[in-house]
């Protein structure tokens, strides 16, 4: 069952706001500010043209493709290994999340089944990615309004994170670790890595939660410029097709993670009646910027949840799935004492005939930080997809942004794009 929020502190209608939309002025009344690029709370890559009366918005229009980065395009010039090194850029917030995303696609067009292990170790990652995107999310969002500290409290933990990612995977920032059936190498050491994980969930996480909480929860700057900013209803949620914190603060009951179950999510995930995991989703119904803030702060706790629900009992044995002994390069130590494994090194890294592609097509999708990212991915045999096409929940998202901010006060834009937390690299695919 999903999990209610406690309803916030009833507040008075803006009865101004509703009065002005429906007497806003003519055109010869306005006039025109841009706000961005260059302006830090779009960070370079987004510019709104905002059409003004006074310090109302009567029309907001945003202009996107700051970036150029044809994640698409790309998308049909890497193999299906090769890509994730380019995906991990677009929601590059949490890139794990997109590395995970990718690789759920994929494996569904090769129909492959992953093992325990490596189901375990990627439900991990997702929920940690999940903390980090909504740690930064909800900094920024303090940042915006002028609680700096509070950008330091989530901002700051988000180290640990990465140290994690290190370790695993070589690299900080952009893991790349996921690979068609598996990941790019095996845990180097369970121990390390349960300590490391605990260490983050135990004592680093809860007591930045309390800190920001602290800080915001009862702050009257804070409350006055978030409640009541920027709603939507439950009927413009789902008729924009909005998905994660920004639909479920409005009420929409929808989470893929129990929607269209996958990973540690879904039932018998092991093969041997495993339960799923236990988790509850947050619901809230006000749906203005305070609800996606208190949200994001439930689901931080819920990941955590599922994290130590896991943690302690990862599987043994093989992390990737290998039906035919040739869909991933042997080891290192083979590699250099074995004439077989440097021919399948060989033949997997420079020619691609380590496995075959199928031909065919398929959507699949997974819960990330921000909503529903998907794949539809098009196979015509060969080593690179013939087509993808990516569904980013910021792009989505951000389509009710206009209608969002229109009525409010020119303040209130940070604000309202604060709470949708808009990663601009989705926007320009």
């Amino acid at each position: 069952m999903p999990f209610q929020l406690q309803p916030a502190e009833a507040w008075d209608i803006d009865v101004d706001r509703l009065d002005y939309l429906e007497k806003r002025p003519t055109a010869g009344d306005r006039w025109v500010l841009n706000f961005g690029p260059q302006h830090p709370a779009t960070h370079t890559t987004i510019r709104v043209v905002l059409e003004l009366d006074g310090e109302r918005v009567v029309r907001a229009t945003p202009h996107i493709g700051y970036l150029h980065s044809g994640f698409e395009k790309l998308g049909e010039h890497h193999d299906y290994n090769q890509y994730v090194c380019t995906i991990s850029r677009m929601d590059y917030i949490s890139p794990i999340v997109n590395d995970i995303a990718w690789h759920h696609a994929v494996e569904k067009l090769f129909d492959v089944d992953l093992t325990p292990r490596c189901k375990v170790v990627r439900t991990i990652l997702a929920e940690l990615g999940r903390i980090q995107n909504h740690l930064l999310c909800v900094g920024a969002a303090a940042l915006d309004l002028g609680a700096f500290t509070g950008f330091l409290y989530g901002f700051n933990e988000r180290e640990h994170i990465y140290d994690i990612l290190d370790y695993i995977s070589g690299q900080r920032f952009h893991p790349d670790y996921t690979r068609v059936g598996g990941v790019m190498r095996d845990i180097p050491d369970d121990e390390v890595f349960k300590r490391m994980v605990r260490h983050f969930i135990d004592e680093r996480l809860p007591s930045a939660m309390k800190d920001i909480e602290t800080l915001l929860n009862r702050n009257r700057i804070f409350i006055d410029r978030v409640q009541g900013v920027g709603i939507v209803t439950e009927e413009e949620a789902t008729a924009w097709s909005l998905t994660g914190p920004l639909a479920r603060a409005s009420g929409v009951r929808r989470d893929l993670r129990k929607d269209a179950p996958y990973l540690c999510y879904e039932d018998n995930w092991d093969g041997q009646g495993a339960e799923p995991v236990d988790f509850s989703v947050p619901i809230a119904t006000d749906g203005d910027c305070f609800s996606r803030y208190l949200v994001r702060l439930e689901e931080l706790r819920q990941s955590r949840g599922i994290i130590d629900q896991l943690i302690d009992d990862i599987p043994t044995g093989p992390i990737n799935s290998n039906p035919d002994g040739k869909m991933h390069i042997p080891d290192k130590g083979e590699v250099y004492g074995s004439i077989e494994a440097t021919i399948q090194h060989f033949e997997i890294l420079m020619t691609n005939r380590g496995w075959a592609a199928p031909v065919g097509e398929c959507y699949a999708a997974i819960e990330s930080p921000n909503g529903e990212l998907g794949y539809y991915v098009v196979a015509d045999g060969g080593r690179c997809p013939w087509r993808v096409a990516v569904r980013p929940p910021s792009f989505i998202n951000f389509g009710a942004f206009s209608k969002m901010l229109e009525g409010h006060q020119l303040a209130d834009l940070v604000a309202v794009m604060g709470s949708i937390n808009v990663i601009a690299a989705e926007l320009d695919r």
